[in-house]
């Protein structure tokens, strides 16, 4: 059983009710050995978790949708390395973060939920339980600060691999962080480091990939989204899909620890959602605007301005967008 904060009788609650089909209130009473009053209760509060609830007179309880839970025992099999399973954190990236001097490279974070999901410059991400992924990796880069440069796009190329080997196609990668699914956004990166010059750099990667979202916190995002469930009648594996996830960031970090970002850039220019698009990028309160083209073989943005120069703009508080956004 996973750890966390959510109370024993919830997560056994959550357990029973996974399935997606219905569970008398009584049948459950005997089963937690509750009363009928607290099975009520319980229930009530599993709704702020962001889970969909439908009670119907004579047939008791069941959520909206079936949820695939992690298992356990399948995440944990054969790995060498520390993983951390959760039911609930504030944070995959700030539990990873409080630890990483004891941390080895490869160790890795999940929870069911987070309470306090953070994307690119602060913004909330919306994390109700079970129905997304939310997957943390440290990794020390022993070159140290001066060699993370365009790690956020070898890691989206990382991401979108694994998910094309999960069966999903189409793929596109916005710079520099985004995952995007039918011209929608799925997923996020969030890379945070610490570090000094001339010492190893610890990295935590936080990767965040919208699942199935739930129609109560769909209105609580800010912008045009995917998932994966999508139209689908079968259930995503989320235990599989974090397999891959972790398989690939394991590869692949390799990878970029012995290369950078070179053996990625075709991959990623072959996902470039905007390229050749007219964009907007922000830089605080400026906008500038031009024809995104790609990035350069340092990650880069090559933003064509209106007099025809191409310009190359790094990370940092730089956002892109699309200029019908603007």
């Amino acid at each position: 059983m996973l750890a966390g904060m959510i109370s024993s009788v919830r997560q056994q609650l959550i357990e029973r009710l996974a399935d997606g089909e219905f569970h008398s209130g009584s049948e459950l009473a005997t089963e937690l050995v509750l009363s009928r009053t607290a099975v009520h209760n319980h229930i009530e509060a599993l709704s702020g978790y962001g889970l969909e609830i439908y009670r119907v007179k004579g047939k008791g309880y069941r959520l909206a949708a079936p949820l695939s839970l992690l298992d356990a025992e399948q995440l944990l099999l054969g790995r060498s390395v520390p993983l951390h399973l959760f039911w609930q954190l504030d944070s995959t990236n700030a539990f990873l973060m409080a630890r990483r001097e004891r941390c080895h490279s490869g160790e890795a974070c999940l929870a069911e939920m987070q309470t306090a999901g953070r994307g690119r410059r602060g913004r909330p991400w919306v994390s109700p339980l079970a129905c997304h992924l939310y997957l943390s990796y440290f990794w020390r880069l022993e070159q140290g600060m001066g060699a993370v440069g365009g790690l956020s796009l070898a890691v989206g190329v990382m991401l979108a691999q694994a998910l094309e080997r999960c069966g999903y196609a189409d793929i596109e990668l916005k710079w520099p962080n985004d995952l995007y699914l039918q011209g929608r956004k799925l997923g996020g990166i969030l890379i945070e480091m610490q570090g000094q010059i001339g010492e190893p750099c610890d990295l935590v990667i936080g990767c965040g990939i919208n699942v199935a979202m739930p129609a109560s916190m769909a209105d609580l995002i800010d912008q045009p989204w995917a998932d994966l469930q999508g139209d689908s009648a079968e259930r995503v594996d989320r235990t599989a899909l974090a397999q891959e996830v972790l398989a690939a960031l394991a590869t692949g970090m390799q990878q970029f620890e012995q290369q950078g970002l070179a053996p990625f850039i075709a991959a990623w220019g072959a996902r470039d959602r905007f390229r050749d698009q007219a964009v907007t990028l922000l830089m605080g309160e400026r906008e500038i605007q031009g024809v995104a083209r790609g990035i350069d073989p340092q990650g880069n943005l090559q933003l064509e301005l209106a007099s025809g120069q191409i310009k190359a703009f790094g990370g940092g508080e730089l956002s892109l967008r699309p200029q019908w956004q603007n």
